[in-house]
């Protein structure tokens, strides 16, 4: 189930300066670059773009390097896994990377270079990991999380709830108890938020027309736009865009 959950990313580099760690969260160690040497509770492996690393919560660890490294440091709460997951992790420590979790490991470090990693996308991001590192098929969870990135990255297209129910697996009705059940909303209702936002994203940091970010964002037209927005937020898209403006 996609709760609303607490998870923690960054990018950091590690030196030849031995870094002696312990805490009360899980973390999984992910390389985008270089290699390190690293022990979990006596356990020690190389860790390069083939290895990654799960750290139990409450596990001694230090890492150390004496080449040029990257990784993206994912931290998870008791809450964020589930115990299944959790316990397959804790087993073993250091995986060996499909080239699934090696796409998304790339796609998520590329988008934390540029910002925007906003925390819903690490909701979509966080179980197909986990299934990718585990080697397992997609569990609902996940495909439901795949069918989020998927609309979330292509927006413009006729995104009927009979086509997500088939993405997912599942029939409509079911489609909508799951969403219900995960996300609080209907599959449309949710389409309608995610479009919207991009929209406002674009009105603020773009000079696209109001007719063109309408095409990317799904909407029929501009009107159809109009009355969206103007639904939402009581503005037309242009006067949201001037009001953005004059606050920058």
């Amino acid at each position: 189930m996609l709760t609303a959950a607490t998870y923690s990313i960054a990018m950091r580099s590690y030196g030849t300066q031995s870094t002696v760690d312990t805490h009360n969260y899980s973390q999984l160690v992910l390389p985008l670059a270089g290699e390190l040497s690293m022990d979990i509770a006596g356990r020690g492996a190389i860790l390069d773009r083939t290895v990654a690393a799960y750290v139990e919560a409450g596990s001694r660890h230090d890492q150390v390097s004496d080449v040029a490294n990257r990784a993206l440091i994912l931290d998870l709460q008791p809450r964020d896994l589930d115990a299944r997951a959790a316990d397959r992790l804790a087993s073993r420590p250091y995986m060996s990377m499909t080239p699934e979790a090696t796409n998304l490991i790339d796609y998520m470090g590329a988008s934390l270079n540029k910002g925007r990693v906003l925390p819903h996308k690490l909701q979509l991001w966080v179980p197909l990991l986990v299934d990718a590192l585990l080697g397992d098929e997609p569990q609902t969870p996940s495909r439901l999380a795949s069918l989020l990135t998927a609309m979330e990255s292509d927006l413009s297209k006729n995104w009927t709830v009979d086509i997500m129910a088939e993405r997912v697996g599942v029939s409509a009705s079911r489609l909508h108890a799951i969403f219900q059940e995960s996300l609080g909303k209907s599959p449309r209702a949710w389409l309608m938020d995610l479009r919207l936002q991009q929209v406002c994203r674009l009105l603020t940091n773009t000079e696209l027309s109001i007719a063109e970010l309408a095409y990317r964002s799904g909407y029929a037209d501009q009107s159809a736009l109009t009355r969206a927005m103007r639904k939402a937020t009581g503005l037309t898209p242009a006067a949201y865009r001037r009001q953005t403006r004059v606050r920058d």
